[in-house]
């Protein structure tokens, strides 16, 4: 074998759950949530003609409010210019 395998699961900064980590942070930094806010970061199959095989979505629940944002990325693709391009664009908000 040649090429080094990466685990897309391990718990370093390279892996699934550490690009997962990574999109939380960069969520509260851009969206300025406070402390106490809940955030959750799923990658959805997308299924809607012309999507990318894969999305990203953040969800923020924080007071009486639910934001979502979704990113046609997968979560190891997803970058902080990402999440500061859903915030003007794809902000959607639920009470």
């Amino acid at each position: 074998m040649t090429g080094s395998f990466i685990n897309p699961l391990s718990r370093g900064s390279g892996g699934l759950l550490g690009r997962t980590r990574e999109i939380k942070a960069w969520a509260r930094e851009v969206f300025r949530l406070p402390e106490d806010a809940v955030v959750s970061v799923n990658e959805l199959a997308c299924h809607v003609p012309g999507c990318p095989p894969k999305e990203t979505v953040v969800l923020m629940m924080f007071r009486d409010q639910t934001v979502q944002v979704s990113i046609h990325k997968a979560i190891l693709e997803v970058t902080k210019e990402d999440i500061g391009q859903a915030l003007s664009t794809d902000v959607s908000s639920t009470r």
